[in-house]
């Protein structure tokens, strides 16, 4: 299974796609470290916000999901340089995707953050030079960062660093419903050279992450997810107030953390009722599917598309 653990809605950023800092949780209502004592085993773990580096004691809760991960990724906008790199040291498997929406000029208007994208690269390097492995960018993709695609993508290429996409998507997660992109043949064309870029490459990791992007393109242009969407099956997202919901864009709770460990709200009544809605939820996200478990089921799918694009994208 896959988590997200929403560790507060305090952001610092303004971002022009996501509304999440508007409506800030406080830090009453954020769980003490200890509840996340009651999630079972995970493949992976994604800390997010908000901006997780807020939390004061992110470290204690590195410290509790650690033993019950096999992988922890933190998103941030890598504002806070001395907070992430002290977290860092002590937590050197852990990793860091810093979210910038493009170059300077872009990411500064986008997330509101003076300076935002000269301390996002400043931490990623420190981390580099810490020796830092699992560390990278993510961008979303929208009609006002898109000429910047190619260009955060050959600074991760050159930095020797991942690189991940997103496109601009609406959910109560973000308290934005109109998030729209208005240039979809010039946001197309853009993944369109990404995706030749990395199936030009020796990695059989971009040659799936092509196939992960060409699912965008196909998002983009009003298609259907290509793999089925295992939200609420194998992957879930948990509240900074102990809600297990399925996702981040349906609202539905199966419980709270703080009323019974993870096992019983998974295999409550509720949940189920939650997982049918799930299931029906008729909403197209931009994920083209739960990439790692579903893909890890019908792995011949990006195969075979692998196989049929790499030298003819």
């Amino acid at each position: 299974m896959e988590g997200i653990l929403v560790a507060t809605y305090r952001c610092n950023a303004r971002c022009h796609m996501c509304n999440t800092w508007k409506y800030p949780t406080s830090q009453d209502q954020e769980m003490d470290p200890s509840v996340y004592e009651r999630l079972q085993h995970l493949k992976f773990l994604n800390i997010t916000g908000g901006e997780p580096f807020l939390r004061e004691d992110l470290g204690e809760i590195l410290r509790v999901v650690k033993p019950k991960c096999d992988r922890i990724c933190i998103s941030t906008n890598g504002y806070f340089t001395e907070r992430v790199v002290e977290l860092a040291r002590k937590h050197r498997d852990v990793g860091i995707r810093i979210s910038l929406e493009g170059l300077p000029r872009a990411n500064d208007e986008l997330r509101g953050l003076e300076d935002g994208f000269d301390h996002g690269l400043r931490t990623l390097l420190q981390l580099q030079r810490m020796g830092m492995r699992d560390i990278g960018f993510g961008i979303t993709v929208s009609d006002r960062n898109v000429k910047d695609l190619m260009e955060l993508y050959q600074l991760a290429k050159g930095l020797n660093v991942e690189f991940a996409t997103a496109v601009v998507h609406n959910g109560y997660y973000f308290h934005k419903f109109d998030n729209v992109i208005e240039k979809k043949e010039e946001v197309c064309e853009a993944f369109r050279e990404l995706v030749r870029e990395l199936l030009r490459s020796g990695r059989v990791k971009n040659w799936f992450r092509a196939y992960f992007n060409d699912g965008i393109i196909n998002y983009v242009n009003g298609g259907r997810r290509r793999l089925p969407c295992r939200m609420g099956e194998e992957q879930f997202m948990v509240e900074p107030w102990g809600d297990i919901r399925p996702c981040n864009v349906l609202e539905e709770s199966m419980g709270n953390l703080k009323d019974s460990d993870f096992e019983t709200i998974w295999n409550s009544q509720q949940a189920q009722e939650v997982r049918q809605k799930t299931r029906n939820c008729g909403k197209e996200c931009w994920m083209i599917g739960s990439v790692s478990p579903a893909m890890k089921k019908a792995i011949w799918i990006p195969l075979a598309w692998v196989l049929k694009n790499k030298w003819s994208y």
